[in-house]
């Protein structure tokens, strides 16, 4: 074992001797090599970050895997009695011990501004809807429990809101009045970010209390909707017994129906198509490298027969020249792979490639995936080993007499 270790390490010595010596040629050969692992790596890096933000963007609206969302109807759309349903619900929720679950519905708010009355977007909520469906805070709070209790009820309003009311300091408590068959005083507590395509406003509110100010309105059409937050590996296994549970409480009347909303419960990968491409692109960047590095290792290899015939004259074994040629290729790809991973790291990394990847729909920015590392210095070391090959076995068949002859 310290034999092998010790040819080992010679052979990688004399590889790097060898290389220092031709290092101009090798340098200009390796240029593509470096630049290919650069490309592979710094695709599947930015393509880690383009996937974090279409999983966070895709788990702001279908909530986080595992998602499931229950509605329940009859043949005609009839709603369920509301306590009823409230009291089977929060059953279920104890009975699996469910922490993360919550009511959703929909409906209209008229809001006065400053310029006028304004028809507003509501979306009645619990609070454990932020932690579900990763919802941005950017100022003041989101809901807490006891929220619920307040007699001017909480919001949490978008940009857009926010800027029409004149862009007020939260720790000001700013209010808003809604107008209508149930006036109230609302007090501002958060802003959350907008998305670049809203231009209108909107805002969320607890369900008890938007329930207390007499909406959802049926005239939208909607119907309270339920959803829990659970272990992937469990959502089958829930969803049959929930189903089973609010059937038997419910009566045969009622149609139950939950499914996953979140992406999780797809497994296509949508930036394979750009993955292939690109990688395509830079593994014919690699084929290049490699031809440009076996042109230099022959013309090496041609050289140097003289001093390969008087090695295996001394001792040396085909094994031993074998592996001294094609470690040459390796540990030159292997350095630029080095360089190219580097190159990567720093393009990924820096905040201009973050935030033109991430469009501010990250909140938490992956780690550089080790996984592209590892495959760039592994396509460096394939790289290096395949065109280390011919030149290596046109030394193994270097003939000692002829070589001392040459």
């Amino acid at each position: 074992m310290s034999r092998l270790f010790t040819e080992l390490v010679g052979a990688l010595s004399e590889a790097w001797q060898e290389l220092r010596i031709h290092r101009t040629r090798v340098m200009l050969s390796l240029i593509g090599v470096a630049v290919a692992v650069c490309a592979i790596t710094t695709v599947v890096g930015v393509a880690g970050i383009a996937q974090q933000a279409m999983t966070e963007n895709n788990e702001r609206w279908g909530g986080r895997p595992a998602t499931i969302k229950v509605s329940v109807s009859t043949a005609d759309g009839t709603a369920p009695d509301s306590e009823q349903m409230n009291a089977l619900w929060d059953a279920s929720l104890e009975r699996y011990g469910i922490d993360y679950a919550g009511r959703i519905s929909y409906g209209p708010a008229h809001v006065q501004f400053a310029t006028g009355a304004v028809e507003v977007q509501v979306q009645a909520v619990d609070p454990s809807y932020a932690q579900m469906h990763r919802l941005q805070i950017d100022q003041g709070t989101w809901f807490a429990a006891d929220d619920a209790q307040r007699l001017a009820p909480a919001i949490v309003v978008n940009e857009v809101f926010w800027q029409r009311l004149g862009s007020p300091d939260l720790s000001s408590n700013p209010t808003v009045q809604l107008i209508g068959q149930s006036p109230a005083t609302a007090v501002v507590v958060g802003v959350h970010r907008s998305q670049s395509w809203e231009t209108d406003p909107t805002m969320y509110m607890l369900t008890d209390a938007y329930v207390g100010l007499g909406g959802p309105v049926s005239s939208y059409g909607q119907q309270t909707e339920y959803e829990m937050w659970i272990p992937a590996e469990l959502s089958d296994q829930i969803q049959a017994a929930l189903k089973s549970d609010l059937e038997a409480g419910l009566g045969e009347k009622y149609f139950v129906n939950l499914y996953r909303s979140d992406a999780g419960a797809y497994d296509d990968d949508p930036l394979l198509p750009l993955k292939l491409t690109v990688g395509g692109i830079a593994a014919l960047v690699l084929l290049l490298g490699a031809l440009g590095l076996v042109n230099i290792a022959m013309v090496t290899v041609k050289q140097r027969i003289r001093e390969i015939g008087i090695r295996r004259s001394f001792g040396a074994t085909a094994g031993r020249v074998f592996f001294a040629v094609m470690l040459e290729s390796v540990v030159a790809t292997v350095a630029a792979g080095v360089v190219g991973v580097m190159l990567a790291i720093f393009i990924v990394k820096s905040p201009m490639v973050e935030n033109l990847i991430g469009q501010g729909m990250i909140s938490d920015f992956p780690p550089f995936p080790i996984e592209a590392a590892l495959l760039g210095l592994g396509a460096a070391t394939v790289v290096g080993a395949l065109a280390g090959l011919m030149p290596a076995l046109v030394a193994v068949r270097v003939k000692v007499i002829d070589a001392i002859r040459y």
